[in-house]
């Protein structure tokens, strides 16, 4: 037995006056002279003993009234088997807390976990009376109604609730629950817990806010984790992507398994095909890197999945990707006044280019930067500019901060100090050019190529290395006149190094972007770099390094969570759409940036696995992978007894856990029904105090005291 208002009990101490009453209540007898002792005695002592039994049975009534009229205050209710056959029915408000993430979809003896839940649900709300009143909460988060319901709509929408990679974790479902029981009618509330209990979605620390006491019941479902082999992550390794040429990527297995799998089999799929396969052999819980080569058999953006061997979860036996493959770059090289860009602009022209990618080039004076907006170009030239201002050095470090490429070439007009760039490079994070080697036009050599990073993906498949394993031999120019940089940033890497230890070719990562610096401008005046074979292919793989640094792939998002999509386009432009893999078209909440679009795209619109595209018009601008979230792929149960102490924690009230795997809804359903509080006794309470009282009158008044006939007879006789 319980007691629904426990508090009320203190008013027990009522019942202590009738005693204390009883104590301190004694009769003094009136003396009577009599002839005879002897039957006087005897009629006293006959007396006395009718007085304290009926004095005794007042004080038991009392008492017992004074009990009963305190527990029916106190509302008392009765648990177990017979509660059904005792009071009337107690008025509840249950909440129910249903785990549909995507490991539900899982099997055992009795089936599906997710139709184990949904039938657990539906025999417990069938346990409820029509006037009770029912919450329904999913890991999900908004897929069913958060107001209360009666329990015929409840049963309702647990049969429509479906498995879904979105939503929220089992403990922040779990406090949802205990906060909407806080304003529920009833003051009987309890919440019923269906889940299998995976580690991942008790790993959140969510605490419900005190207040009034719930009863909670855990009902795990499957019982023990099931092997499983997951795709948790892609990545293009080759930062040159081109039609026709090999490109690098690499996968990230992860065996989550107590037992190792050899020869596990892996596939890269492109536009549908398969391009390359592979094998290998993956430890319990340790990721391990499969590395694949493809060719791209065209250009722009190309779909691709990188699939394993089916097993009993397969959310995760493939993960999508997207590839890049432009057809053209657009350059913007800004011409520094005086400079000369002959050589780069008949480095980067078509008629060179053999097959290869080609450079849509746009030549414009430095007086023209600020009119000309940087994010309609892959990557930037700033050739020798004398005068940056304020305005267009920001607009260049916000281009490069939002993935744009930049490359920037000294100016010969003899700015010792390269003021003009230092404020630009310390906006990038860069170090600064403190000042110039040599003299310009001499053709007096201060140095020459000293150490190039031929790992760097700039000089990938450029050259060929040597039968013997030697590193290839690297033509090495002569300098006559250079910049003296000094890199400061942590985000930097010296691709070239000259002779006399200064930076030639230096690369500066800021945030999505990278700026490239050279030492010296594409100029013969400063070095004989634009005369020897080594220029070409250095500017051509320089700019399409720049042009593709953050436009190779497309971004992958976690399906059916909320995301951010940022295109690069000017302000005014058409509405852009997504469309998705079954063919469904929508239009994001979008807003203009000052170069780009901001999409906004909530659960819905990336609810399905596999890849979206982003139209503008009729063109593909943009292609997104959606994949499950690689953390789901985890089936790690947790014991019954540490899942209790994480949910009690959450609804700062005792869990009971009410085994559920390997038994039927219906067994289950009624293992909770002989736990739960059902019956309230309040009623039979308050008819039992009016019972005592009302006996306690009539005891008082229809049951005259024998001593006083026999004083008056007394009396009488010896009168």
């Amino acid at each position: 037995m319980e007691f629904l208002n426990p508090f009320m009990l203190f008013a027990l101490g009522a019942a202590a006056i009738p005693v204390i009453v009883h104590l301190f209540h004694f009769r003094r007898p009136r003396k009577v002279d009599f002839s005879s002792l002897t039957f006087v005695r005897e009629l006293q002592k006959t007396t006395m003993q009718r007085v304290r039994l009926r004095q005794w049975l007042l004080l038991a009534l009392r008492l017992l009234a004074i009990v009963c009229l305190v527990a029916a205050f106190a509302r008392p209710s009765l648990t177990g088997q017979v509660a059904g056959a005792v009071g009337g029915a107690a008025r509840s408000s249950a909440a129910l807390v249903l785990d549909n993430s995507l490991s539900m979809t899982l099997r055992d003896a009795e089936g599906e976990y997710l139709r184990q839940t949904k039938d657990i649900a539906t025999g417990l709300i069938r346990e409820f009376e029509e006037r009770d009143e029912i919450f329904l909460r999913t890991t999900a988060g908004g897929d069913v109604p958060r107001g209360p319901l009666s329990p015929a709509f409840a049963i309702d929408v647990v049969e429509d609730i479906r498995a879904s990679a979105a939503g929220v974790s089992l403990t922040e479902a779990v406090a949802s629950a205990a906060e909407a029981l806080e304003e529920a009618a009833y003051p009987n509330r309890e919440v019923y817990i269906v889940s299998d209990i995976q580690a991942l979605a008790l790993a959140d620390t969510v605490r419900a806010a005190q207040g009034e006491e719930i009863r909670a019941y855990l009902l795990p479902v499957g019982g023990s984790a099931q092997a499983n082999v997951a795709v948790v992550d892609v990545r293009i390794d080759s930062r040159i992507v081109e039609a026709g040429q090999p490109v690098r990527l690499s996968a990230t297995l992860v065996n989550y398994a107590d037992e190792p799998v050899e020869g596990y089999v892996a596939s890269v799929f492109l536009e549908g095909r398969r391009l390359a396969q592979a094998t290998a052999d993956i430890l319990p819980r340790e990721p391990t890197e499969v590395s694949f080569t493809i060719t791209p058999p065209g250009s722009g953006w190309l779909s691709g999945a990188v699939q394993i061997e089916e097993d009993v979860y397969p959310f995760d036996d493939q993960r999508y990707f997207t590839l890049h493959v432009p057809e053209r770059r657009r350059i913007l090289i800004v011409r520094g006044e005086g400079e000369n860009t002959g050589f780069l602009e008949l480095a980067l022209s078509p008629e060179l280019a053999r097959g290869r990618i080609a450079f849509d080039v746009t030549v414009i004076p430095e007086t023209s930067l600020a009119a000309t907006g940087p994010e309609a170009y892959d990557a930037v030239v700033v050739a020798g500019a004398q005068t940056l201002s304020s305005g267009e050095t920001e607009v260049l470090a916000r281009y490069v901060a939002g993935g744009g490429g930049l490359l920037l070439t000294p100016s010969s007009a003899g700015q010792e100090e390269g003021q003009e760039y230092n404020a630009l490079l310390q906006a990038v994070g860069g170090g600064r050019i403190s000042g110039f080697n040599g003299s310009l036009g001499s053709q007096t050599r201060i140095a020459s190529f000293d150490r190039v990073e031929l790992e760097h993906p700039l000089f990938e498949g450029v050259f060929q290395t040597e039968p013997e394993g030697d590193a290839p031999d690297v033509e090495r120019p002569e300098i006559w006149f250079a910049a003296r940089y000094e890199p400061e940033g942590t985000g930097e890497q010296s691709i070239i190094r000259l002779s006399n230890g200064d930076p030639f070719l230096q690369e500066i990562r800021h945030e999505r972007g990278v700026v490239l610096l050279l030492a010296v401008a594409p100029d013969a005046r400063w070095s004989e770099l634009p005369v020897r074979g080594l220029f070409i292919p250095l500017m051509y793989r320089s700019l399409y390094y720049l042009s593709a640094y953050e436009s190779i792939s497309g971004e992958q998002f976690p399906a059916a969570r909320p995301a951010e999509l940022r295109i690069a386009r000017s302000p005014g432009e058409a509405l852009l759409r997504l469309t998705g893999p079954d063919g469904t078209e929508y239009v994001p909440e979008q807003r203009d940036l000052f170069d780009a679009a901001l999409l906004t795209l909530d659960e819905e619109a990336v609810e399905r696995t596999g890849v979206y595209d982003v139209y503008a018009g009729d063109e593909i601008v943009r292609r997104i992978a959606v994949n499950v979230d690689a953390r789901e792929s985890d089936m790690l149960v947790l014991e019954p007894r540490e899942a209790r102490r994480r949910l009690t924690e959450v609804v700062a009230a005792p869990v009971e856990v009410v085994a559920a795997g390997g038994r039927s809804a219906g067994d289950v359903v009624q293992a909770v029904a002989e736990q739960r509080t059902g019956r309230e006794l309040w009623k039979a309470f308050l008819l039992l105090a009016l019972l005592f009282l009302a006996a306690e009158m009539a005891v008082a008044k229809g049951w005259r005291p024998a001593a006083k006939e026999g004083t008056s007879v007394f009396a009488g006789s010896g009168s």
